[in-house]
Formats: C-alpha cells, structure tokens, sequence
C-alpha cells in the first residue's frame, strides 16, 4: 500500500513537474515568448513552476541551438529521482544502467501522454472554443507535428483526420515503449 501511495505521489510531481519542463522546451523550441511581459498566459504558470530548476542547471548546461537542454535534463532528473526512489522503496538501488534507462523510458512515455493531451485538448476547443487564445495556442503548438500528416493526409473538406492519425501514431508508439520496458525487465 505506501509503495502505491509512493508511485501515485511521484507520477503526479513527475507528469506535473518534468511535464512543465518539457512543454517549456518546446515551447521554447517553437520561439514562443514566455515572459510575463508578453502577454502570454501559460508562461505565468509554466516558469515559477521550472525556474527552480531550470535555472540552476543552465549555469552548467549550454542550449543545443534551439533546444532548451535545461530543461530536457530537469525533466529527466525528475523522472530520474522517482524511478530511484521507488526502486529503494522496493528493496534496494537498482543497478545504475537500468535505473537510466527506466527513467529515460518514462521521460519518452511522459512525452507521448503530454502529447495525448494536447491532441485531445486540441480537438475539444477546434469544436467548443473555436477561436479562443487557447484553442490557437494548442494549435500553434502541435502545428509542426501535423503539418507532415496533413501533407499526406488526403483532404476530407472541413474534417481534419491529422489529430486522429497522430493519436493512433502515438499509441503504437507507446505500446512498443511498453514491450522495450517490458522485455528489459524494467
């Protein structure tokens, strides 16, 4: 029982915390201006949330072009202390090899469920919100990843099936995460 209780804790820092981490990465990636000047309502809660450890590691941590890897790394030391815990709440610290990887197969799961959401969240407001910030916003940010779909994509008249096809994408792709964590004993 406190080893679930211990899990649930650390999935919900982990998906609030390096989630944030991550959606600040690309955010910054996509050139979105997340100061509190801009206007921009996500970076109000998306910076205190990070800067505590964004900020550090960036002292040590050169960007890769437009890659924030700050933040790609606060968010895998994230996953990365709650793998480590768990594994010492079951007995002992796992070999070092195996909790890397554990914890950079779950920061790539975290990764799809963020994705998941948006798509969904997305999709939602394309009906409901049509034209409000936050429906643009959502799409601004899942533009790059369905721009290829579409391309592709035979067009239906107003249906977008893109969302639809990334999500079945996503899927597969966490189903193969699952069987590598699985088959790795991880």
């Amino acid at each position: 029982m406190f080893l679930e209780i211990a899990n649930l804790l650390g999935t919900i820092a982990v998906t609030v915390i390096g989630g944030a981490c991550l959606l600040r990465c690309y955010l910054q990636y996509l050139k979105f201006n997340l100061s509190p000047s801009s206007g921009n309502p996500i970076g109000l809660y998306l910076l205190p949330l990070t800067n505590w450890l964004v900020m550090p590691l960036r002292k040590v941590i050169p960007s890769m072009g437009r890659i924030d890897s700050a933040c790609l790394v606060g968010a895998y030391l994230i996953v990365l202390a709650k793998v480590f815990l768990i594994g010492l709440l079951l007995g002992g610290i796992p070999p070092i090899f195996s909790l890397l990887l554990a914890a950079a197969i779950q920061l790539i799961g975290l990764v799809l469920s963020i994705l998941v959401i948006l798509i969904i969240a997305n999709v939602v407001l394309s009906w409901v919100g049509r034209g409000s910030s936050a429906q643009y916003m959502l799409a601004e940010i899942l533009a790059p990843l369905l721009a290829p779909i579409k391309r592709v994509l035979p067009t239906m008249g107003p249906l977008d099936l893109s969302p639809l096809v990334l999500l079945i994408a996503i899927q597969i792709a966490q189903i193969v995460l699952a069987n590598i964590s699985r088959s790795l004993g991880l």
